[in-house]
């Protein structure tokens, strides 16, 4: 059961020129930053109420963030709602035949299992579910 939002992604240049806007003039309280190698991002993410916002800042030319700036600008990437089981969420959309870009879950940042729904299936949104392994 999808619980809440948990985070909106944000494709990102650059995180040192980005992170003083939301930690200095926001005043959103900073998690740290993390390299993901396996996504080829780093990333940095702010606490704001009960949601995050992740700044992804591509580690390679090969990387899906540098691909989405280089079609799309710096900008929203996607939203992820988080859940308490994400193995039984993914098995529901494929139930209801959404296309997924992950079938099975896959590691992500801050210590959290991932899967995206493909926008064609979501109204143009890239859609994260997340679920905490800790």
């Amino acid at each position: 059961m999808i619980k809440q939002i948990n985070h909106i992604g944000i494709a990102v240049s650059s995180l040192e020129n980005h992170i003083p806007f939301y930690r200095d003039i926001l005043g959103l309280t900073a998690l740290g930053t993390e390299e993901v190698p396996e996504h080829k991002v780093k990333v940095a993410m702010f606490q704001v109420g009960e949601v995050k916002i992740e700044l992804l800042e591509p580690t390679s030319g090969e990387s899906p963030i540098a691909k989405f700036i280089e079609k799309k600008g710096e900008g929203i990437h996607h939203i992820a709602y988080e859940t308490d089981g994400i193995i039984k969420e993914i098995e529901g959309f494929q139930g209801k035949e959404i296309r997924m870009i992950d079938e099975t879950p896959r590691d992500g940042a801050h210590g959290t299992k991932i899967a995206f729904i493909h926008p064609k299936s979501s109204g143009k949104v890239l859609t994260e579910i997340c679920q905490s392994t800790h």
